[in-house]
């Protein structure tokens, strides 16, 4: 019989022993590779009222869900899971300002239209194929930072050499693809002189 994976609870109780204090009045909590992995995102989450940095990658994560405490979450680190899809972030929609969760088994992505104020999207190595879910990209209006290497249509088109083109021409918005920043020829005008 497979061992059971480690809860949210013990996985704080095992943090707040380490670092001498209480995880619901800390501002970073790090849970990151849990032994047994954290399989679940329970209900002790809505307990770190004031976290703004929350990292659980490297567990066995398959869904995102109970950050319906966290009302300050800036920064969600998801990252090495089995996340297959990005429901359950309507909670933090109004807070979050970056989601690292590259390594993932997404392939949609719907859901991402909640994070209002999303600067920063990490969602390396996932399984994102087509322009149809890239495009929900679109949706968030803050949007600069996007690392989308590893994921089929990205291997694709970068093998075809448009990736950088198509991709920074679908998101008008975006300053950095992929670690390097987006340069558009048709910016600047006004600014110079």
């Amino acid at each position: 019989m497979a061992a059971k994976g480690t809860t949210i609870k013990e996985a704080l109780a095992k943090w707040e022993e380490k670092n001498a204090q209480k995880a619901s009045e800390s501002e970073e909590v790090k849970l990151i590779g849990q032994l047994p992995p954290i399989e679940k995102m329970d209900a002790s989450l809505s307990t770190l009222t004031c976290c703004s940095k929350l990292s659980l990658s490297t567990n066995c994560i398959e869904k995102i869900a109970n950050l319906n405490g966290l009302k300050h979450l800036k920064i969600l680190s998801l990252g090495r899971n089995s996340i297959k899809s990005l429901t359950g972030l309507e909670a933090v929609g109004d807070t979050l300002q970056e989601l690292w969760i590259s390594y993932n088994l997404i392939e949609k992505l719907k859901g991402i239209n909640v994070l209002k104020k999303l600067k920063v999207l990490y969602l390396s190595n996932n399984q994102v194929k087509d322009w149809g879910e890239f495009g929900k990209l679109s949706d968030l209006p803050c949007l600069e930072d996007l690392l989308m290497v590893g994921n089929p249509l990205e291997e694709k088109h970068s093998s075809e050499g448009d990736w950088r083109d198509l991709a920074s021409k679908k998101l008008p918005k975006l300053k950095k693809l992929d670690g390097v920043p987006v340069i558009r020829d048709e910016e600047g005008g006004e600014d110079e002189g």
